[in-house]
C-alpha cells in the first residue's frame, strides 16, 4: 500500500502500475470536499517518491466516479475575503498540477458521473477513459459560478476553444459518444473492461507506443490559436451567451472573459486568472442564491428519501379524467416506466389523451432525443378504458376530472368502491379543499392531493397535499410515485389555494391594483421579464386560463376575505365577462396566432388596452420599482404566512416550491431568500406604506414583523445544507 486514507487509497496493481482508487467512506457518492483534497494531495506526493510506480490509474470503487465539490462546504466562501478565496483554490490547483506534473503517464478510468470538480481532476490526468453508461461535465454556470480548478485552462486546450465554450457555458452532461467525438475522453469501453482498458492504454505509454508527454504539454501551453482567430472567436461567443444568459446571470459571460485573459498564457500563470475570476463570480449574490436553490434541493431529495420507507411502492397506477391533463399525467407515469390505465367516460376524452401523450413522445423523436420502438414502448405502458373494472388492482389512482368539488366527490365515491382497499387515493385539484373532497370517501385515511402543474411534462413540481385525516403511509406512497415520475414532491397542508396558488394570487391581486390605476399591462409584463420572470401576469394569466383564474380567485376571496377579497378583480371579471379564457380560446390579455411551427404568438389587441382603461377614474404614475413592489410584496408576505401557518413546512422547500412551480426567478433565490436579501424591516416598511395607502393585500404577517424587530432571516439557522 503506497497510501490510504478514508476517502483515496494507492496500491500496486502490478509491478509497474498503481492504482489510486476514490471510496469516500461513509458515503454514497465520491465528493470533493476539503478531507478529500487533502488526502489527493498526500496521495500523489506518495505516489511521487514511490519507487518501481511508471503508470497511474484514478478509478472509483462506487457506481460514480465523482460527482463534484461538496456544495456544503462552499458556503462559508460567501463570507470570506477575496484573496482567501483564490489562495484556497490555488491550492487545490497545486495539487492537480502536481498530478499532471507526475513523471509517468497518467489516466482516468470514469464510470457513472464525473462532473464539476470530479472531471477537472480527470482533465488533469493525460488520458481519459470512461464507460458507456458514464457522464461527464463542468456544470457549475448553473450554481452562479464557473471552473475553477483548471477547466476554463485545461479543457480548451484539449477539446479547442469552441467545444470548450459550449462545454462550459452550456453546463450539460455530456454522454460518452458526445465526451468521445469532442476529444475530452480517449476511449469508451463496456464497464467490465474498463479497468483492463486503463491497464492496456498505461502500458501501451511504458513501451512507447503513445505519445503521453506531448498530449501533456498541449494542455500547459498557451492556447493554439492566432490572435484574429482568438478574437473572432471570443468575441462571436460572448455577444451568443450574453443574449442567452441574460443580464442576471453574469458567470458564463465571466468564464468566457476569463478564457481570454488567460488564452496567451501556459498553465500556471492561467490558473492564477482563471482562480481571480472564479472568486470574484463566487462572492456574487447570484451564486450565493443559486447555491441555496441547489442545496434546498439536496435538502428535498432527503425528505424523499426518509419517507421511502413508509411508502408502498406504486407498479401500477391510473388517472381518472383523459383530455390535456389526464394525458400528460398518463405520459409521465408511462414515460418513467411504470404503467397506467388511463379512464373517462367518453371515448372523445381518451382519444385527447392519448393524442396528447402521442404528441409529446412524436417531438422526442423529432429531436432524436428518443426512437420510434422506445415511444412505442411507452404508449404501451398506457391503457385506455373506459370501464372501471380496469382499475381494480391499481395502487394509485390521480382523480383529474373537471375542477368542480360536486363532480369531483362522485368520481372519488366510485373509485373508492372500484379499486384495492390498499389503493392510494389522490386528486388533481388546484384549489378544493382536500378536507372537503374527503368527506366523499368512506377511508379519507388513504386521500391525499396531488397538485401537477400544466403542462405536466415540463414542470417539475407536484404539491402533495395532506388532509387532516391523511395517514403518514399515503403521503409517502405519492411523494414516491411523484418522484418516480421524474417530478418534485413538496407536502403541504390543506388550505385554499394550498400553497402555490396562494401565493400566487396575491401576485395577480397586485397586478389587478395596477390595472385599476391606469397601469399599461404590457409595460408591467416587461418591466417584470427584465427583473427575472419567465413570462409577465398578463402573459402568465393568459397561459394559466382567465376562466381558472377567475374560478380561483374567488377560492382564495373565500377563503381570506380580510386581504383578497376585492383586490384587483375588476380586470379577471371583465376579461371572464367577455370570454377572453387566454391562449385556450386565442384572447385574452393578448390576441393568440399559431407561428408556422404551430406555436402560439401573442399579438397586442388594441380594443382591450381601451377597455382596461376605462377601469381607472384617476390614473397614477409610478415608478418601475413602485410597480415590482405591488407585485412582489403581496406574493412574499403570503409566503411568509404559509410559513408560519406550517401550510409549507420549511424556507426551503417554500421557496424551491416557487422555483420550480412558478417560474420565481432563481437568481434570486426564491420569496423568502428574496426578503431576507433586502432585509425583513426594510420590507415591512416597504409593504406599509402600501398597506395604508392601497390595499390590505400589503398587510404583514405578525411573526415575520416580530422577526424584523429583532434583526432575524428565514435563512438565519434553517439553511437547508443543515
Amino acid at each position: 500500500m503506497i497510501y490510504a486514507g478514508n476517502a483515496i487509497q494507492v496500491e500496486m496493481h502490478d509491478h509497474q502500475l498503481a492504482k489510486l482508487t476514490f471510496d469516500l467512506k461513509h458515503q454514497s457518492v465520491n465528493k470533493l470536499n476539503a478531507a478529500t483534497l487533502s488526502e489527493l494531495q498526500q496521495a500523489i506526493a506518495a505516489i511521487a517518491g514511490a519507487s518501481g510506480v511508471k503508470g497511474l490509474m484514478l478509478i472509483s470503487d462506487k457506481s460514480t466516479f465523482i460527482v463534484g465539490a461538496d456544495i456544503t462546504e462552499f458556503l462559508h466562501f460567501f463570507g470570506i475575503e477575496e484573496q482567501d478565496l483564490i489562495d484556497a483554490n490555488m491550492k487545490v490547483n497545486e495539487t492537480f498540477s502536481a498530478l499532471e506534473d507526475l513523471p509517468m503517464p497518467t489516466v482516468s478510468l470514469i464510470n457513472g458521473l464525473a462532473l464539476g470538480g470530479g472531471f477537472e481532476v480527470c482533465l488533469s490526468t493525460d488520458y481519459r477513459i470512461m464507460t458507456a453508461d458514464a457522464k461527464v461535465g463542468l456544470p457549475e454556470v448553473k450554481l452562479g459560478i464557473f471552473p475553477g480548478w483548471g477547466g476554463t485552462v485545461r479543457l480548451p486546450r484539449l477539446i479547442g476553444l469552441d467545444n470548450a465554450i459550449e462545454w462550459i457555458c452550456g453546463a450539460n452532461e455530456k454522454k460518452s459518444a458526445a465526451a468521445l467525438k469532442d476529444g475530452a475522453v480517449d476511449a469508451v469501453v463496456a464497464s467490465d473492461q474498463l479497468l483492463e482498458a486503463g491497464v492496456h492504454l498505461l502500458n501501451q505509454c511504458i513501451a512507447g507506443d503513445l505519445d503521453y508527454q506531448t498530449k501533456r504539454a498541449a494542455k500547459i501551453a498557451k492556447l493554439p490559436l492566432a490572435p484574429l482567430e482568438q478574437m473572432m472567436a471570443f468575441e462571436t461567443s460572448k455577444g451568443f451567451v450574453a443574449g442567452k444568459a441574460g443580464p442576471h446571470y453574469p458567470s458564463p459571460l465571466t468564464a468566457i472573459k476569463t478564457m481570454q485573459k488567460h488564452a496567451g498564457m501556459t498553465r500556471d500563470k492561467a490558473l492564477a486568472v482563471e482562480a481571480k475570476g472564479f472568486a470574484k463570480m463566487a462572492q456574487t449574490p447570484v451564486a450565493a442564491n443559486l447555491v441555496g436553490i441547489f442545496l434546498a434541493d439536496q435538502y428535498l431529495k432527503r425528505t424523499v428519501k426518509a419517507l421511502a420507507p413508509k411508502a408502498t411502492k406504486v407498479e401500477q397506477a391510473a388517472v381518472l379524467g383523459a383530455g390535456i391533463m389526464g394525458g400528460g399525467i398518463a405520459y409521465q407515469s408511462a414515460y418513467k416506466g411504470i404503467p397506467i390505465v388511463m379512464k373517462d367516460i367518453a371515448e372523445s376524452a381518451i382519444q385527447l389523451g392519448l393524442d396528447e401523450a402521442t404528441g409529446i413522445l412524436e417531438k422526442r423523436v423529432s429531436r432524436g432525443q428518443m426512437k420510434p420502438a422506445q415511444m412505442a414502448k411507452v404508449l404501451n405502458n398506457i391503457r385506455p378504458t373506459l370501464n372501471y373494472a380496469d382499475v381494480a388492482n391499481v395502487d394509485l389512482v390521480v382523480e383529474a376530472v373537471v375542477e368542480n368539488p360536486m363532480v369531483k366527490g362522485i368520481v372519488l365515491a366510485e373509485i373508492e368502491d372500484q379499486v384495492k382497499d390498499s389503493a392510494v387515493i389522490t386528486s388533481n385539484t388546484s384549489t378544493i379543499s382536500i378536507n372537503l373532497l374527503a368527506k366523499s370517501l368512506k377511508d379519507p385515511t388513504r386521500f391525499c392531493g396531488m397538485h401537477f402543474f400544466n403542462p405536466v411534462h415540463k414542470m417539475p413540481l407536484v404539491e402533495v397535499i395532506r388532509g387532516s385525516q391523511t395517514t403518514d403511509e399515503t403521503i409517502a406512497t405519492t411523494v414516491a410515485y411523484a418522484n418516480a415520475m421524474g417530478k418534485k414532491p413538496i407536502v403541504v397542508n390543506d388550505c385554499p389555494g394550498f400553497f402555490v396558488n396562494r401565493v400566487l394570487f396575491p401576485y395577480f391581486g397586485g397586478f389587478g391594483i395596477l390595472l385599476e390605476q391606469g397601469i399599461d399591462f404590457i409595460r408591467v409584463d416587461k418591466l417584470m421579464e427584465r427583473f427575472g420572470w419567465p413570462m409577465g401576469p398578463a402573459y402568465l394569466l393568459d397561459v394559466v386560463g382567465i376562466d381558472t383564474a377567475h374560478h380561483a380567485q374567488a377560492v382564495m376571496a373565500e377563503g381570506f376575505p380580510e386581504r383578497m377579497a376585492g383586490q384587483g378583480e375588476a380586470a379577471i371579471d371583465l376579461m371572464f365577462k367577455e370570454q377572453r379564457f387566454g391562449q385556450k380560446n386565442k384572447l385574452g390579455f393578448y390576441a393568440y396566432e399559431k407561428d408556422k411551427k404551430g406555436r402560439l404568438q401573442k399579438q397586442v389587441d388594441k380594443s382591450l388596452v381601451e377597455k382596461l382603461a376605462g377601469l381607472c377614474a384617476n390614473p397614477v404614475e409610478l415608478i418601475d420599482e413602485k410597480i415590482i413592489d405591488h407585485l412582489m410584496i403581496p406574493l412574499c408576505l403570503e409566503v411568509a404566512r404559509c410559513l408560519e401557518e406550517g401550510i409549507v413546512a420549511t424556507p426551503a422547500e417554500a421557496d424551491l416550491a416557487l422555483v420550480y412551480g412558478i417560474g420565481f426567478p432563481p437568481f434570486l433565490g426564491g420569496a423568502l431568500k428574496y426578503m431576507d436579501t433586502i432585509g425583513l424591516q426594510a420590507f415591512c416598511d416597504k409593504a406599509d406604506a402600501l398597506a395604508a395607502a392601497v390595499s390590505p393585500l400589503y398587510l404583514v404577517p405578525t411573526q415575520m414583523r416580530e422577526m424584523a424587530a429583532q434583526g432575524e432571516t428565514f435563512y438565519g439557522k434553517l439553511q437547508p445544507a443543515h
